[in-house]
Order: structure tokens, then sequence, then C-alpha cells
């Protein structure tokens, strides 16, 4: 009997889970790029947008201030993820002068840019996918 009692509570939990809805894209301190803090060459190659262009959440964009960006399920990251292998934490995005690098922040799927796993900070160059999970985010002028 006390099988089945877990098995039951097993199966509810999955079931919750699958067909639990999904929400919108989640942006905190989407502010402007300042164009007074970079030269005009650095300024016409920068990093203006991270926009979403695969999964749940395919179209979303934020406009990056050059405030570090958090990628992860927890409500308190910049882009919230309603991805199912993605974890609370997952990666950040932080920019070095005009460029924009990535680091895994001990997730348990990993993070990957053009399908090499991260295992450090990495520079992304523009255009270049950045996978979690079955989720993908590019930099964008």
């Amino acid at each position: 009997m006390l099988l089945w009692v877990f098995i039951w509570s097993v199966l509810r939990i999955l079931r919750t889970d699958i067909y639990a809805p999904t929400g919108a894209v989640m942006v905190r301190r989407g502010l402007a790029l300042r164009s007074t803090l970079l030269p005009s060459r650095q300024r016409r190659h920068a990093a203006r947008y991270l926009v979403v262009t695969e999964g749940a959440l395919a179209g979303g964009r934020i406009t990056l201030s050059g405030q570090p960006v958090l990628i992860g399920r927890a409500d308190d990251s910049t882009l919230v993820l309603t991805d199912d292998y993605a974890s609370a934490r997952h990666a950040r995005l932080t920019q070095r002068g005009s460029e924009w690098y990535v680091e895994d922040l001990g997730s348990t799927n990993g993070t990957y840019l053009d399908r090499a796993k991260v295992t450090t900070a990495v520079r992304v160059p523009i255009g270049t996918p950045i996978r979690i999970g079955k989720t993908a985010i590019e930099l964008r002028p």
C-alpha cells in the first residue's frame, strides 16, 4: 500500500511540472546602454540587446545596460527562464570594456557557447548562440 502512495505522489508531481503554465520574460534593470561610455567605433559593434532565439521565451529581448545579467529559473534573475533544464542560478553575463563574457554558475546541465561547454568565463561574440537547456540566447548590436 505504501508503495502505491509513493508512486501516486511521484506521478502527481510529474504531472504538475509537465503541465505547469509557462511564464513571460521577466526583466529587471533593463536600462539603455549609455553611449558616452564607449568610443564611437566600439559603440557601433557593441552588444545592445540580449535576444532569446529558441525556447519557450523565443522573441524576448532585454536591453543591456552594462550591469551583469543573471540567467536562471529564480525569480530574482535578470532573465527568468521557464526551461526545465535550467538551474535556479544557471549562468551570468558580465561586461568587461565593450566585450561580454558568459560564465556557468555551477549548473546541473551546463551552459554552452556555440556547442562548446563553458567551464570558465568566456568572451561571447555578437550573434553566437548561448545554450541553456532548450533555450538559446544571443547578443545583438
